[in-house]
């Protein structure tokens, strides 16, 4: 009798000190069930096998929008933060059920390799700000298909900022890239949910193809051009290809809506890269005829560097003046002003070199 009873006492005090060796749920656990009681304190639910479940007044606080929505026999989902609490029922929350729920939603999503179209709710300065199945998300600037990514003259954020406003309120195709519930992060990019139809369209077009385009962006880097045969194709025409001479700024050479033509260099992962240098005759190979060696010329500075300044001679052809002309950049900045004309002396042509030296006019 004694060893019932101390049997008895045993189990009684195992069942609440180690509820989860007798319960078929644990921590973390997702249950459905079905409401027993709802009052403004506490939710009672019917767990069915596994007993009576409760959800307390803060986290009815937390999802009181699902909360509104339950009835007495109404079906619930939650999740089991606490298997036997002190009033003797396994504590449940519908917040944290719902962020389970949904994160394992995106981790489909993200398993599938699938597109799905978001909205746009906000910006900031490194990107756009969005959500997926209720979990806030982020998309970087980088991850911005061609279409959208902010063609600014200038990298300045006041203009990226600009470019980025305008896409709230649309809705865009994405893809995950990166889901930690952990850190409640999650990534999503443009760029990879485009680009097997990228992929796809510039398959139409081959290496050495001259199109039409219309400009379309101009940043600091480049130009982007929209193929006029197909507006949905876009390339870019990188700074150096947009002429023999050196470019500081794409806009001195085209703008907006300009009409181009240009000569496909590349074609990589739907990327393709153009040309406008590659439609002009190379001057390089004439330049014997305009300069020689100890000639006298005008020219206007165009652009310093760390090495000394780029002048124009006229609209083909540039010159170069090195800092030892003058000792130090301070002191070649004391002579010669950005946009100013001077006097110098060829010192060298070089075609091979694409390279005209210059000497300061004594």
């Amino acid at each position: 009798m004694n060893i019932a009873k101390n049997g008895t006492l045993i189990l009684t005090q195992l069942t609440k000190t180690s509820p989860q060796i007798f319960s078929s749920v644990k921590v973390g656990d997702l249950v459905d069930g079905t409401v027993l009681d709802k009052s403004s304190r506490a939710l009672l639910v019917d767990l069915g096998r596994h007993g009576t479940g409760v959800v307390y007044r803060g986290e009815l606080q937390n999802a009181r929008e699902l909360v509104k929505s339950l009835d007495t026999g109404s079906p619930i989902h939650a999740k089991v933060i606490e298997v036997d609490n002190d009033d003797g029922f396994i504590e449940l929350s519908l917040s944290e059920a719902g962020k389970q729920k949904a994160w394992g939603e995106v981790d489909e999503l993200r398993g599938k390799d699938e597109a799905f179209t978001v909205k746009i709710t906000g910006f900031n300065k490194g990107g756009l700000i969005t959500s997926v199945k209720g979990i806030p998300a982020f998309l970087p600037v980088s991850q911005l298909a061609a279409d959208h990514y902010p063609k600014a003259v200038s990298a300045e954020r006041t203009e990226i900022g600009v470019a980025l406003q305008k896409l709230v309120g649309e809705e865009i195709s994405v893809k995950v890239i990166d889901a930690n519930p952990r850190m409640g992060k999650l990534i999503l990019s443009e760029k990879e949910a485009t680009e097997i139809s990228s992929r796809e369209l510039a398959k139409n077009y081959e290496v050495g193809q001259v199109v039409d385009g219309l400009v379309s962006g101009v940043a600091d880097f480049g130009v982007f051009v929209k193929f006029v045969d197909n507006p949905a194709v876009e390339g870019l025409i990188h700074v150096s290809e947009l002429d023999y001479r050196i470019i500081e700024n794409p806009k001195d050479v085209v703008k907006v809506d300009d009409v181009v033509k240009a000569k496909i260099m590349d074609i990589k992962d739907g990327k393709i890269s153009l040309s406008l240098k590659a439609m002009k005759v190379d001057p390089w190979l004439v330049v014997a005829d305009t300069y020689s060696e100890n000639q006298g010329v005008k020219g206007k500075v165009y652009m310093f560097n760390p090495f000394g300044a780029i002048i124009n001679l006229d609209e083909t052809y540039q010159g170069y003046v090195h800092v030892t002309e003058f000792g130090s950049v301070e002191e070649m900045k004391k002579h010669l002003a950005v946009g100013n004309e001077y006097s110098f002396v060829i010192d060298a042509v070089k075609p091979t070199e694409r390279k005209i030296t210059l000497k300061m006019k004594k």
